[in-house]
């Protein structure tokens, strides 16, 4: 849907010719059998966004939308990440990772249990009770894949957004704060894909130390991370004001429901305008 939606925008943009392609595990041989001089890989998961298809891509010496292998990494990694960010400053919950020879919890209900290379809230678990860690325990266990715990935070769900200043060597530029307001408690995979019933406050009343420090904080955190062109960092914001940072993504959302182009609209970039800003530093050297 991302891609569809980046396609449709760039080719409205008129600056460049579009030749979409839906692709999963896509090779290094046939990638260059693709035509085009920039390549916009809008493609989610481990694999798209998380180093396997940068090092196909580095490989292939087009230019791309997005960050090389080493960023993409560490991003993907939400244990790395939230180092990355305590080191830039930002307010950070302790991590624990989960142990899968033995089901004793490290840390204090509630509980967050999450997949660490993974996003939309794929495979997460709010675990409040007893019987709730044991079954977020045996999902996890059975999934196969490497989890992570930390502290349930509760509070109001905040994101940011960073776009290329177009500016060679500059920090990306924080877009404004959106509040995300879920219909029904968690903003999980169907309330940011499917459901139409989710409230998006844009550029929302915040504390000073949060709208404007924190914002900064970010910019530095990618900029530190090797972040490049656009991604989006999610927060939680409790009752003393404190912005808790859970996670940057390095390939946000660009669907009707995502939050990256609903935060540049707001400084006057639609879909067809921000797209091709950013196919353009592609391009850049």
């Amino acid at each position: 849907m991302s891609a569809r939606a980046i396609a449709d925008a760039v080719a409205a943009s008129g600056k460049y010719a579009v030749n979409h392609q839906v692709i999963d595990r896509i090779t290094p041989a046939k990638l260059k059998g693709m035509k085009g001089e920039i390549v916009w890989p809008a493609l989610h998961g481990p694999f798209g966004e998380g180093g396997p298809m940068q090092d196909i891509l580095e490989a292939d010496g087009r230019p791309y939308v997005g960050c090389g292998p080493r960023a993409a990494r560490v991003a993907m990694d939400k244990v790395a990440s939230k180092c990355f960010a305590a080191l830039a400053g930002l307010d950070v919950q302790p991590t624990c990772i989960l142990k899968p020879e033995e089901a004793g919890l490290p840390l204090a209900l509630p509980v967050v249990l999450k997949p660490i290379f993974e996003g939309s809230t794929i495979g997460l678990f709010i675990c409040k009770t007893e019987a709730e860690w044991d079954r977020g325990y045996e999902s996890a266990l059975a999934s196969g894949k490497p989890y992570m715990i930390e502290p349930f935070v509760k509070g109001e769900e905040l994101t940011l957004g960073l776009i290329d200043r177009g500016v060679k060597g500059a920090s990306l530029r924080a877009l404004p704060w959106i509040h995300i307001v879920p219909a029904e408690g968690l903003y999980d995979y169907e309330a940011k894909y499917t459901r139409d019933d989710t409230d998006y406050r844009i550029d929302p009343e915040l504390p000073v130390e949060v709208k404007e420090k924190t914002a900064r904080l970010v910019e530095g955190l990618a900029k530190s991370m090797g972040v490049r062109h656009l991604c989006r960092a999610d927060f939680i914001l409790d009752d003393e004001n404190r912005a808790w940072f859970l996670e940057i993504n390095t390939m946000p959302g660009f669907t009707g429901h995502s939050l990256v182009p609903k935060a540049a609209g707001q400084i006057g970039l639609d879909m067809p305008k921000l797209c091709a800003h950013l196919v353009d530093r592609a391009g850049q050297p």
